[in-house]
């Protein structure tokens, strides 16, 4: 499961919740009838607007405050097998990442990505270091020069002491 949005606070009185937006294909996701995964079962989007970069939501059969508010902290979640694959051979989900073994370009094995964080700058790799702890690698170009899907790892080509910080 990819997790696409997360709700937050009730908008108004009607039922309408703000959802934070976690996918680079928003317009596809959420549109009217979409369906969402969620720990206590599914969700359909009913109606939706977009305000200040976050999705304004109405879900089916939540019609008033207090129901919205039993939403606040929610997942929303889409079956990863469902997702086509991005057009540019230089992008990948998430969850294609996830579980790919970590190498050095001189082929010492580094960890294996445990979860992608999307900051500010640039996405980083978290990775969880053979000898315990994570070690956080920027997703970029020259950091990470390969990204082998179908050998199960990423090369990567860092700094001295990045992996030590």
């Amino acid at each position: 499961m990819l997790v696409v949005g997360h709700i937050g606070k009730a908008h108004g009185i009607k039922g309408e919740v703000l959802v934070t937006v976690r996918t680079d294909e928003p317009e596809q996701r959420f549109v009217p009838g979409a369906v969402f995964t969620t720990a206590s079962g599914t969700l359909t989007l009913e109606d939706l607007r977009w305000h200040q970069g976050r999705v304004i939501a109405q879900f089916e059969g939540v019609h008033d405050r207090n129901l919205a508010e039993e939403l606040r902290g929610t997942e929303l979640q889409v079956d990863s097998a469902e997702l086509t694959a991005p057009d540019d051979p230089d992008e990948f989900h998430d969850h294609q990442l996830v579980g790919l073994r970590v190498v050095s370009v001189a082929g010492e094995e580094l960890g294996t990505v445990a979860r992608i964080d999307h900051a500010p700058s640039s996405d980083l790799l978290v990775v969880t270091k053979p000898a315990g702890g994570t070690a956080l690698i920027p997703f970029v170009a020259q950091m990470v020069p390969t990204v082998d899907l179908a050998g199960g790892r990423v090369v990567v080509d860092l700094p001295e002491g990045l992996l030590d910080l």
